[in-house]
């Protein structure tokens, strides 16, 4: 049966959209049913249809505009810093008045929560949990999102706590269509701290999962080729003994990349023979250690002058955000052009914040970072070849940003650092004989990229210091290894540094008693580029664009140890260069 007409009350009951109304009467003919509205005359006639048409207009015309204004309030409400919509976790909306009596709807903390989702900050930016593992310590202590009438109180999730984690609201920052104004509700977490777990988040995102086939090494080492992160897989032979391999993970999902599996065993020597590369003798540390000492004091002795510079600097790009804001809110810059330009100018000054907090550190407690962390590098093979798995993982984690297992080289021999996680672009390229010499031996330099103003922060002369990787190879089994550390320690190892802590050392001998063993009178300033100690692993050269020669430290049976220079090059030129 087809009834004979509709009956509405309104047309803009029905639809309050022109192209909407069109498509429905169009539906409502082919079926043979009449449009009624109680409200409006319209009919079948010509003078009904062009009523309806300029009702259906109307009703477009007030969806629109009703649109408008309410995004112009919420728009006029987040630059005063007002909380648009529900209060996030860890707050309340709650209703006050005002000065004059009047009833306001404000935003208040949640006593309840609020100290948990603090705690949450800080425990995250300690670097010491997970997100998950966080979220269910979190519900262990009584987190809850709270019932509505509908839904009860339930626990909450990891994925509700990534996105308690990523929101600026906590620091104190209202957003509305992408731009940021600052809130007048109570922050729970300072700027600073919500900077470093936003940097810690960002370094897990492409963290390994905890799998049946786990291993200590797998947060470290990636695929040479694309990147990406190398997973377990056993392989079984005729008589059931089992080979746990590295496979690219990429490679088994997408079938684009053409690592080969490598023995586990085979990258786990290689490990043990990169801290062994990286171990910093008695005598190298000595040296280093009253080298920085004494360019520490030379920093202290400029820092009011630089402070004073970077605070101008500073009130400068945050007299060009207020300009910037004003200008837009008198409709001279279009939205998107704001947020281009509020991206740049809050990079430009988180980058000013990390240099001024640099200077107002402690130069004690910089002395005492700096000696724990050449404390770790002089005994650093000890420690990890007596860890057991779970230290040898934080140990990883400690010294090496990533380990490329089996890098690329190009045409010219050079090792290709693919980007971190995806494997597509070249961040960067360390310099290398073809992988089939039949020395076996890698030269090694550095490319820097990027020009000396980038960043917004650095001065015209400023060289931009790239990761330098230290190149381990075996040509026995083939396994090649190109390790980035993390600073400071890729700097502490850099050859450089050490010809500038050699060089200093020689024009300022350390005073009688000090532990650091004279030079003798065959020494050279080049020499330093060698450890003290022989390393029967390799050899170490400086890069190609300060040195013409190789200095050998003990080759072994074709394994060749390579650390490209880097890092840490002195600020002021130092006597006899």
């Amino acid at each position: 049966m087809t009834a004979g007409m509709l009956i509405s009350h309104k047309l803009d009951r029905l639809a309050r959209n022109r192209a909407d109304d069109v498509e429905i009467n169009r539906a409502f003919e082919d079926a043979g049913v009449r449009l009624v509205s109680t409200s409006e005359n319209i009919d079948q006639t010509p003078g009904g249809m062009l009523l309806h048409g300029i009702m259906s207009s109307i009703a477009e015309f007030y969806s629109r505009n009703l649109a408008n204004e309410v995004i112009k309030g919420m728009g006029e409400k987040a630059r005063n810093g007002g909380t648009l919509g529900k209060a996030p976790l860890g707050y309340m909306n709650v209703r006050a008045r005002d000065e004059n009596g009047r009833e306001v709807r404000t935003i208040a903390l949640d006593e309840e929560r609020a100290p948990l989702i603090r705690l949450a900050f800080t425990e995250y930016a300690t670097g010491n949990w997970t997100v998950r593992q966080l979220a269910d310590h979190l519900n262990t202590l009584g987190l809850t999102i709270p019932p509505t009438p509908r839904r009860p109180a339930k626990s909450i999730t990891a994925t509700r706590l990534h996105e308690i984690l990523r929101h600026p609201y906590y620091k104190g920052i209202v957003t509305f269509q992408g731009v940021e104004y600052p809130g007048k509700h109570e922050p729970l977490v300072d700027s600073q701290t919500w900077q470093t777990f936003q940097t810690i988040l960002t370094s897990r995102r492409y963290g390994e999962r905890q799998r049946i086939h786990n291993h200590f090494l797998k947060s470290t080492v990636v695929c040479g080729q694309c990147g990406a992160r190398l997973s377990v897989q056993n392989a079984k032979n005729s008589k059931g003994t089992i080979y746990p391999y590295f496979v690219c993970a990429r490679r088994c999902r997408l079938h684009d990349c053409a690592f080969t599996a490598v023995l586990i065993d085979v990258v786990e020597d290689r490990i043990v023979e990169l801290y062994r590369a990286i171990e910093l003798s008695a005598e190298d540390r000595t040296q280093i250690e009253h080298y920085l000492h004494d360019e520490l004091a030379q920093i202290e002795g400029d820092k009011a002058k630089a402070v004073r510079s970077l605070t101008t600097r500073r009130t400068n790009i945050e007299d060009r955000r207020r300009r910037l804001l004003h200008a837009h809110y008198e409709g001279a810059v279009p939205l998107d052009l704001l947020k281009e330009e509020q991206a740049e100018l809050s990079t430009e000054l988180n980058q000013i914040e990390r240099q001024l907090a640099a200077y107002q550190a402690d130069a004690a407690e910089v002395r005492q970072y700096l000696t724990q962390a050449l404390d770790l590098l002089e005994d650093c093979h000890r420690l990890y070849t007596a860890a057991p798995a779970h230290l040898k993982k934080l140990l990883n984690q400690v010294f090496f940003d990533r380990v490329l297992v089996n890098p690329l080289v190009d045409e010219d021999g050079w090792v290709i650092l693919p980007d971190q996680g995806d494997g597509v672009t070249d961040s960067g390229k360390q310099p290398g004989k073809d992988a089939g010499a039949h020395d076996g031996q890698y030269s090694a330099g550095e490319k820097r990229t990027g020009d000396a103003n980038g960043g917004g922060g650095a001065d015209a002369d400023t060289p931009i210091l790239m990761p330098r990787p230290v190149h381990l190879a075996d040509m026995g089994s083939g396994a090649r290894l190109s390790a980035l550390l993390v600073p400071p320690f890729d700097q502490l190892i850099s050859p450089s540094l050490h010809a500038a802590a050699h060089t200093h050392h020689l024009h300022h001998p350390a005073q009688p008693g000090a532990s650091a063993t004279p030079p003798t009178a065959d020494d050279t300033l080049m020499s330093s580029t060698t450890r003290t100690t022989p390393t029967p692993v390799g050899e170490r050269c400086s890069s190609s664009g300060t040195a013409s020669q190789t200095f050998s430290t003990g080759v072994g049976l074709g394994k060749s140890l390579l650390v490209p220079e880097g890092g840490l090059e002195p600020p002021r030129p130092l006597v006899g260069h």
